[in-house]
């Protein structure tokens, strides 16, 4: 077995068990006449809440000398919350019979919306504490995340599938709110601030901006190699 069909059905089985966790809380959603584009919606404010969160700090951080960490720790806190409403609308829309092409749609271009205001956050916020090498890191992690969506849906309206790849969003959204919310956590225990001694907890977050940074600018490579391979055969 291939390191690509491991992950793959690591990544189902991992899917399947979330949902037998969330499915009692997607049924009352339902009976509670919540639709699918409302979760969406939901979903989409509460990581934009996280961005303003994480913009604070960096904002504070740069007129007061001093990052509150905890501000740090409610954005990565409010990105993992929020984030899980991107399984729940999926879920409301299937055991809901609810689902739809405007539907599917609007999640897309929100999913979008989310990566761009999170890791825009994160971008500002770096750059704010001084990590300029940080906040370029983190703007090549979006442009590659972008990018990893954008190729599957041009290769799609070719009528082709393309969801190849390890970085995907579930993947670059856990690498970010798990890494905000350890940032955070670390900060406030150490009590680091700039300038002091000791170990700086942002690394962790520009750690993780380099993971997705390469992995998603390699997936999105990984997709363009397999239109084009699925392209020259017709």
């Amino acid at each position: 077995m291939d390191i690509k069909t491991t992950s793959k059905k690591t990544r189902d089985s991992l899917q399947l068990g979330i949902y037998r966790v969330i499915n009692p809380f997607v049924r009352f959603l339902i009976r509670m006449g919540v639709t699918p584009n409302i979760v969406t919606t939901i979903g989409f404010l509460g990581n934009l809440a996280a961005a303003v969160v994480i913009v604070m700090a960096g904002y504070g951080a740069a007129h007061t000398g001093i990052v509150d960490w905890s501000l740090v720790t409610w954005a990565g806190a409010l990105i993992i919350g929020f984030s899980l409403f991107d399984m729940l609308d999926g879920q409301v829309a299937h055991l809901g019979g609810m689902a739809s092409t405007f539907g599917a749609m609007y999640d897309s271009v929100l999913d979008r919306y989310c990566e761009l205001a999170t890791l825009g956050g994160v971008a500002y916020y770096l750059i704010q504490t001084g990590s300029f090498a940080g906040a370029v890191i983190a703007f090549v992690a979006l442009t590659g995340s972008i990018m990893v969506s954008y190729v599957r849906a041009r290769a799609e309206g070719l009528g082709l599938e393309c969801k190849i790849g390890f970085m995907q969003r579930p993947e670059r959204v856990v690498v970010t709110s798990v890494a905000t919310l350890a940032t955070g956590i670390t900060g406030q225990i150490s009590g680091y601030q700039p300038g002091a001694e000791g170990f700086n907890p942002d690394i962790i977050l520009v750690a993780a901006m380099c993971v997705i940074a390469v992995f998603a600018n390699l997936t999105a490579i990984a997709r363009i190699n397999h239109s084009r391979k699925l392209l020259g055969r017709n």
